[in-house]
């Protein structure tokens, strides 16, 4: 399950809902960061220079752009780049007061003091009201820009399952799609989860066609795409929650596998098996241990093999659905601990997607009334086409109307199926 995207998240979205929508946002993106070398070079240009000539504008504009426009372009791109740079920090302002309401309210919830109206920004980012630049003048930036060094890629599944075998000789133990959701509907049920909530939780992390192997973009189905971050499965946990559970609660999961090991009618060679697991997953949590037990420290240490390595468990039949479901619960048990006795599933991925606390905060009669700025990171925020430009209560909304569309889809059906034949049968015993 995603961690904030105040520290990610947000990542962006791994729901092949979003990926239109997403896709539409990275062709913009990537079209604005095709010219932002030149326009900061130009800036830089400016800076190390006098005060120039206004009727010379090709003393602010690079000279091997300046070379490519005609004194006519080179004046529109110069407006269009005064424009820009007066609005970018106005944005750069902005977003420190934001970020300054936020540390505030965490000291408040730190000391439980209430909140008011005072420790939010009511305001969403300021828009770019300057000139566009021209086409024409635009492309010729865009030929001139300086090379970018192409961005790394992000560990992949193959990835995780590497360094699992190279760190740890672990090999996931692997299920089919029934067999896995009916294992993860199982421990659900044994937690205190609905079949409302888990399904719902389902169909907005993985658009309702998800596999338990799914990473963050790429499409489950047609297995395109490259990923946009390492979530995986049906709840989409990043490899530092992944880390985070393994120290809650790797133990436990470690006796529970000899205790499945040593039940009677255990054929020998899957006792073996699970043993071994264990002996393992101790190897995990001794590694995952090495480093102080919080947010920021395990996000360091699951981009090391050991931390990527350990991500891996949530591939496997026996480990993976138990690590999923107490996530989820661990949501539940919050919000219950303060006074949310019925969440739905629009809810529980809230809080999934802001992070735990900052979720609840969401729902509050005053938080519901805020823009969602005030809960995400600039990054976070510009990059969710789901979460920009709606108060807190809208974003509920639209995870609730776009839970609605996917819970139709076919692996949302089919979960749903398996949840009601797990119960059918516990019912009998």
């Amino acid at each position: 399950m995603r961690r904030p995207m105040t520290e990610i998240r947000l990542a962006p979205q791994c729901l092949p809902g979003l990926l239109a929508l997403a896709a539409a946002f990275c062709t913009v993106f990537c079209a604005l960061a095709s010219i932002d070398p030149a326009i900061a070079a130009a800036q830089q240009s400016t800076a190390a220079t006098a005060p120039p000539d206004e009727a010379d504008p090709s003393a602010k504009v690079p000279p091997a752009l300046a070379e490519r426009l005609t004194p006519a372009q080179q004046k529109t791109y110069l407006a269009f780049l005064e424009a820009r740079t007066a609005h970018d920090s106005a944005v750069r302002t902005y977003w420190r007061k934001v970020e300054s309401k936020r540390s505030t309210r965490r000291a408040k919830r730190r000391k439980e003091q209430a909140f008011t109206a005072d420790d939010y920004i009511l305001t969403f980012p300021p828009k770019y009201k300057g000139p566009e630049l021209p086409a024409d003048i635009a492309r010729v930036v865009a030929q001139v820009r300086p090379t970018q060094p192409e961005r790394e890629a992000l560990p992949s599944v193959a990835d995780f399952l590497a360094h699992a075998k190279k760190q740890f000789g672990f090999v996931p133990k692997r299920a089919t799609e029934r067999e896995f959701k009916r294992s993860y509907a199982i421990e659900a049920l044994k937690e205190g989860l609905s079949k409302d909530q888990v399904v719902r939780v389902y169909a907005l992390e993985t658009g309702g066609l998800g596999t338990y192997d799914m990473q963050s973009g790429i499409h489950p189905i047609s297995r395109q795409g490259r990923p946009i971050s390492s979530a995986l499965g049906y709840a989409q946990l990043l490899h530092a929650n992944s880390v985070g559970e393994v120290v809650k609660h790797g133990e436990a999961f470690a006796k529970r596998l000899i205790k499945l090991a040593e039940a009677k009618g255990v054929a020998p060679a899957r006792a073996s098996e699970l043993k071994t697991k264990a002996v393992i997953l101790r190897k995990m949590l001794r590694a995952a241990r090495t480093v102080p037990n919080e947010w920021g420290h395990h996000q360091r240490f699951a981009m090391t093999p050991a931390g990527l390595g350990i991500h891996a468990l949530n591939l496997d039949a026996d480990i993976g659905p138990w690590m999923q479901v107490l996530k989820l619960r661990a949501l539940k048990d919050l919000a219950l601990r303060k006074g949310y006795t019925d969440l739905s599933g629009a809810q529980i991925e809230l809080m999934n997607l802001a992070g735990p606390a900052t979720g609840l905060e969401m729902m509050t009669p005053l938080g519901k009334k805020m823009p969602t700025i005030n809960f995400f990171s600039e990054g976070g925020y510009s990059r969710n086409p789901v979460v920009r430009d709606k108060t807190a209560a809208e974003l509920l909304e639209a995870l609730h109307t776009r839970m609605e569309v996917n819970i139709k889809k076919a692996g949302s059906v089919e979960f749903a199926q398996i949840f009601d034949e797990v119960q059918r049968v516990a019912a009998k015993k």
